[in-house]
């Protein structure tokens, strides 16, 4: 059990954040954390949400209302199970701003957010702070996709790119696996095939094994001809994944993908959480 790791779960009451908080409560009975549930208001959302309870005239009361409800439901689940507490928050801002201080402020260890994924709002760019949120973060951030409701993982996939940090990530990786006694699929996604891939493959298990607590953790090596986000949402759906992780630092395989602009398309069309590790 860790000494006061925290854990925060920004909510707007959508779909996708109310799935995120599920999640966030469900990793919070492993670790033994606190759970903050943080809402950053929005006028607008607040008029359409009271216009539907009769009797809701003030809007402020009646989010509080409703974050003091999640509090309670959460409690009563997950306090028994293993979580230290479930509080929650409001803090006025620009939403990634807020969720990113508010974190920092609080020394919080873990973000789990939901994101819209697929919808046919994207043209409108709904989505696209979780992707800026990510970029912006020094802490691990989790994505939670909107109709992604929890269940135990059978199987994470880590996509590697054979950095130094891989071996402080991976230990996250297996701490987060025993807790449901998962598989761990390692897996470096090439657009060639060749010698030196093979080899820098095998020297990355030789290296990284040692960083290994566990039986459960296979390394595999693919190609894909397009590009490697696209390979391993490839990936992930053939070996029947139940998580994405990855590592974000300034010189890794994920912030080239931020180059690219191929991470914002990711956290739309994945339908699987995305676990990014920004502090290994």
């Amino acid at each position: 059990m860790h000494n006061n790791f925290k854990i925060v779960c920004p909510v707007d009451f959508s779909e996708c954040s109310l799935n995120a908080i599920e999640y966030a409560a469900k990793l919070g009975e492993k670790y033994g954390a606190s759970l903050i549930i943080l809402h950053v208001p929005n006028m607008e959302d607040y008029h359409k949400l009271a216009s539907k309870e009769v009797g809701a005239a003030d809007p402020y009361g009646f989010i509080q209302k409703k974050l003091r409800n999640l509090v309670h439901a959460v409690s009563e689940e997950s306090i028994p199970k293993g979580l230290k507490s479930c509080s929650f928050e409001i803090k006025e801002g620009e939403i990634v701003d807020t969720i990113l201080e508010f974190a920092d402020d609080n020394k919080v260890d873990l973000i789990v957010m939901g994101t819209e994924g697929v919808n046919d709002f994207k043209k409108k760019f709904v989505g696209t702070r979780s992707s800026t949120l990510i970029e912006k973060a020094n802490i691990d951030v989790m994505l939670i996709p909107r109709k992604v409701f929890f269940k135990a993982p059978r199987k994470f996939v880590y996509a590697t790119d054979y950095h130094e940090e891989d071996k402080l990530a991976i230990q996250k990786v297996v701490e987060l696996a025993g807790f449901f006694e998962s598989e761990i699929d390692l897996v470096h996604v090439s657009s060639k095939s060749g010698i030196i891939d093979k080899l820098m493959h095998q020297s990355m298990i030789s290296e990284i094994t040692p960083f290994i607590k566990s039986e459960k953790v296979a390394f595999v090596l693919k190609s894909y001809r397009d590009l490697p986000g696209l390979g391993l949402e490839n990936y992930l759906i053939t070996a029947k994944g139940d998580m994405l992780i990855t590592l974000s630092t300034k010189k890794s395989w994920f912030d080239q993908l931020f180059a690219q602009n191929l991470s914002k398309k990711m956290s739309y069309f994945i339908n699987k959480p995305l676990f990014v590790i920004k502090n290994p």
